[in-house]
């Protein structure tokens, strides 16, 4: 048999040009790239079938055998091939990566069409279908995440193992790759949609743009992180246009835009007989399970005289509208209580719309993130009754997505098989102080100059800067108490300014495929927002997007540059990198001394959170942060640079105690990282097994005195139930709940813990708890030097949740925010310090403010999200002074300018600033320093409201 060949069903080998000779004229011709191994095993039978389910859709499969794509003679021979062919799309089922490196050209490149990939699994059938995960750890990474580095778009499974039929005379039974029927068909479904998409004049495209909402956080329409969404949306507008698309008579502001999509329109419909007609097509159980959390459609508060209308607007052949809000937890039915919330009959019936009455062509998703890819399903290799795929089916979906957001733009890659266009984030600017700090650092400046010349002069100003710092609360922020020396004092307020001065902040938004509005624009992103705009208009033409790696260009990752490019990530097998092991070494190193310098002696226990994305864009100093308190570390394979094992570092040579770690992993890491939650597993259980002492090893005083049946003794490895995400107290934040029933919802939450081989996840509520309990502080990293805390529920939420929990079990452990923005010099600082670093470096900085007041309504949205977070902070951990929320309150509503601006722009986010800190000063976390603010905050959201 020759190891390169075209293949025929039914026929078997051929030549290359008799398989060319044998295609129907006149058809898009798919190439299906397979290993020649299947053929010598008998074993084509998902080929096949999916040759089967394209010529059903009209379309010309062509099958190519391989031994391998990184061989040579196989290269050459696939250039050729798809040379000859000239495909439409490009399949593949090989596993792992084309390229010898990450983004390098493969034989794949040369049409220039997408490629897609399908999964033939190792995974067995019942394994898949009964895991939320989808596929193992292996096969996640051979089939998924390597192929993404060739810029290949997951297009989901279409075989599984299934052993055979037990054969006479035969001691063993036999495994093959069996065909899911669905799934054949729905990737030849997918491969139709991209070919239809390819054929189709850009005059006649149909293509929806949807905005990012959150209906729950007024004034937040279209708000993304580090995007104006709002004004991106017009810009490609006006690019779709000069593009030969039929676009006109959309609005020419983005205040204008907002307007325009805030309410449903009558064009946007669907019926209830229509929503029914389609429900009862779907697979069984599907309208159970809805009908389970929310009831009937005609209950939904969306259906109002018998049909869904929703906020789409239509300019010429371009829908732009919001999503319907899924759903929240609060308002599905009291006995409903599955983690995995399905979406409400609105969203599915928005989705439903999208695709069989407005019958677009293609989806652009406008920023991260939005809804449809975090609906109950399987992480990977999803099933028709996965909600991502019922809402949107095989449409093309393209994808722009801040390049700094690794872990939830794949998550987004392999869930709806969107194309991550990388966008960049705003640009960042060097802090210049304000206000009381600005006139602080004068102070300090002119003692700096008097030093050495006149004695009465410097004492004077030494005392002067000691009473100023007092007197405007910036002593506490500094750790300066009143029984400090002198010297001290002043030696803790200079490190202060220097640590604020050292905080950069955003200048302005980015707006996709335009250049930064900046005094100093680096070429590197002025060549980033052409390829931002050529790349979406090419994704919508169906061709090829060249891969590019994700991760934060301000934390030295000048690889992701230019942006435009589809976005891939690291190899999970190779985390935690040996750099990242080292960074993670000084981080352990820096929690421990500030750890001792407040306490005078080792923490014994610490909660650590551990998220996706900061672990992609990190290369794993989390992780090996976590390793280097526990007293360990990985160890590699140099050929391969892989994670083998840990490495047990003694007690001699480490110079202090093991630390007792517990990590607390969001539900993308646990998607993302099963090797890696089998790596901690086995780290926690090996510390724990050694001869040490109580003193040097907590972990094996714990299994000392835990009995021989106690499961939840040494498990340090939680999350929250498999396919659920979050923190679990995400939409009580902002509310009037108290501060022990945010706890609750926490713990709650977390109800798995995490480990064995595979990382999997069992239900043991209450471990957790025992965890909080038992923490002496909580360390939160934060890596990202273009997001703080104050930008997201995502850390109020996970903070806040623990010090609730804690709270209510009597203790107030530390709150530890870990600063590895810059990982050579990690800082430890804690939150009531990391709050008023943010707030007066960049919250009420006058040029971050104008930055923000360049993109109007979506400007104003980021002050909103600024309070509300703030007032989060306050609400649940008492690490909020009066003074920093004096201080937002007077840039953002007292300052004239700002607040004709909010009210101007976007008044429903001037309105929840407003209420939002009445609410805080009514509820007494806010005393403030007028004592007529209650009824000016009253007159603002008036104003607002009018």
């Amino acid at each position: 048999m020759p190891r390169l060949a075209g293949y025929a069903p039914g026929a078997g080998v051929v030549e290359i040009e008799t398989l060319a000779a044998q295609l129907p004229s006149g058809r898009p011709v798919i190439v299906i790239i397979f290993y020649r191994a299947l053929l010598l095993a008998s074993d084509t039978s998902a080929i096949d079938s999916l040759c089967a389910a394209l010529t059903q859709r009209g379309l010309a499969p062509a099958p190519l055998m391989v031994t391998s794509l990184k061989e040579s003679q196989a290269a050459e021979f696939i250039r050729a091939a798809l040379t000859r062919l000239s495909p439409a799309v490009v399949v593949t089922t090989t596993a792992f990566a084309a390229s010898g490196e990450p983004g390098e050209a493969t034989p794949l490149d040369v049409p220039n069409v997408p490629v897609l990939q399908a999964i033939i699994a190792s995974t067995k059938r019942a394994a898949w279908r009964d895991s939320t995960r989808g596929l193992g750890a292996a096969d996640l990474a051979m089939h998924v995440v390597l192929p993404e580095l060739d810029g290949r778009v997951l297009a989901g499974a279409i075989a599984f193992k299934e052993p055979l039929a037990l054969q006479d005379g035969l001691a063993f039974t036999t495994l093959a790759n069996r065909p899911e029927p669905d799934r054949i068909a729905f990737v030849a479904d997918r491969i139709a949609a991209l070919v239809r998409l390819q054929a189709t004049p850009r005059a006649e495209r149909r293509v929806a743009i949807l905005l990012p909402d959150y209906p729950g956080a007024a004034g937040r329409a279209g708000y993304a992180v580090g995007l104006d969404v709002p004004g991106s949306v017009l810009a490609l507008l006006a690019d779709l246009r000069a593009a030969s698309y039929t676009a006109n008579g959309w609005p020419q502001t983005s205040r204008a835009l907002l307007e325009a999509l805030s309410t449903c329109c009558d064009d946007a419909a669907l019926s209830l007989d229509q929503y029914e007609h389609f429900l009862i097509q779907l697979p069984d159980g599907v309208a159970q399970r809805i009908a389970d959390a929310w009831g009937a459609p005609t209950a939904d508060p969306a259906l109002c005289n018998g049909t869904f209308r929703f906020r789409v607007r239509e300019f010429g052949n371009v829908l732009v509208g919001f999503p319907p809000d899924r759903g929240r937890a609060s308002e599905r039915r009291a006995d409903y209580h599955d983690p995995m919330l399905p979406p409400c009959h609105a969203l599915l019936a928005f989705g439903l719309w999208l695709q069989h009455v407005a019958k677009i062509d293609a989806l652009v998703h406008m920023g991260a993130h939005g809804t449809l890819e975090w609906l109950p399903g399987k992480a990977v290799a999803l099933t028709s009754s996965c909600f991502p795929e019922i809402a949107l089916g095989p449409l093309p979906v393209i994808y722009p997505f801040i390049v700094s957001n690794p872990g939830e733009a794949a998550h987004a890659k392999r869930r709806i098989g969107a194309v991550t266009i990388g966008h960049l984030p705003p640009p960042l600017v060097a802090t210049d102080l304000s206000g009381d700090a600005r006139d602080l650092e004068r102070l300090v400046d002119e003692y700096a100059q008097a030093d050495g010349l006149d004695r009465k002069r410097r004492e004077r100003l030494a005392r002067l800067i000691v009473e100023t710092a007092q007197r405007t609360g910036l002593a506490r922020e500094a750790r300066v108490e009143a029984d400090v020396a002198p010297d001290q004092a002043l030696r803790r307020i200079d490190a202060w300014l220097c640590d604020l001065k050292d905080l950069a902040h955003k200048d302005g938004l980015h707006i996709y495929g335009r250049t930064p509005v900046s005094d100093d624009i680096d070429p590197a992103w002025q060549d980033s927002a052409a390829a931002e705009r050529s790349a979406l208009i090419i994704a919508l033409d169906g061709r090829r997007i060249a891969p590019g790696p994700a991760g934060s260009p301000m934390r030295g990752r000048r690889d992701v540059l230019p942006t435009g490019r589809n976005l891939f990530t690291a190899d999970p097998r190779t985390l935690p990198t040996p750099t990242a092991t080292e960074f993670g070494r000084m981080a352990g190193d820096e929690v421990i001394r500030a750890h001792l310098q407040k306490h005078g002696e080792m923490p014994r226990a610490i909660v650590m959170d551990l998220w996706g994305s900061a672990t992609l864009r990190t290369g794993g100093e989390e992780i090996a942060l976590g390793l280097a308190l526990l007293g360990c570390r990985a160890t590699w394979d140099h050929a391969t640079a892989r994670v083998t094992g840990i490495e047990m570092l003694p007690i001699a040579g480490l110079g202090r105690a093991r630390v007792d770690v517990t990590w607390r992993i969001s539900g993308l890491f646990r998607d993302l990282f099963p090797a890696q939650i089998a790596l901690l597993d086995a780290a926690t259980k090996n510390v724990a097994a050694r001869d040490e002492s109580d003193d040097d090893n907590p972990l094996a005083a714990v299994r000392r005195s835990a009995t021989e049946n106690d499961g939840a003794a040494l498990a340090r490895v939680f999350g929250t139930a498999p396919g659920a995400y979050g923190a679990g107290i995400e939409d009580l934040l902002g509310s009037e709940t108290d501060r022990e029933t945010i706890g609750a919802a926490y713990l709650t939450a977390t109800s798995h813990t995490y480990g064995g081989a595979e990382g999997t996840g069992r239900f043991l509520p209450g471990a957790f708890a025992a965890r909080v309990a038992s923490a002496n502080a909580l360390l939160h990293p934060t890596d990202d030097p273009g997001r703080d805390l104050l930008e997201g529920k995502e850390d109020a939420a996970f903070v806040a949740g623990f010090a609730a929990a804690a709270g209510a079990s009597g203790r107030e452990p530390d709150l530890i925010m870990l600063d590895i923005t810059d990982p050579r010099r990690p800082r430890a600082r804690p939150l009531d310090a990391a709050l008023a670093r943010i707030v007066r470096g960049r919250a009420i900085n006058p040029r971050f403010i104008a930055g923000l007041m360049r993109h109007g309504p979506r400007g104003a949205a980021e002050l909103a999200e600024t309070v509300d977070r703030l007032i989060d902070f306050a609400q649940t951990t008492g690490a909020v002074p009066s003074t920093l929320v004096d201080l937002v309150h007077e840039a953002f509503l007292g300052n004239a300018r700002v607040r004709a601006f909010l009210l101007r722009e976007n008044p429903a986010a001037a309105r929840a600033i407003a209420e939002r800190l009445d609410a805080a000063r009514r509820n007494g976390l806010w005393h403030p320093r007028r004592n007529d603010i209650g009824t000016d905050l009253l007159t603002r959201a008036a104003e607002a409201a009018l």
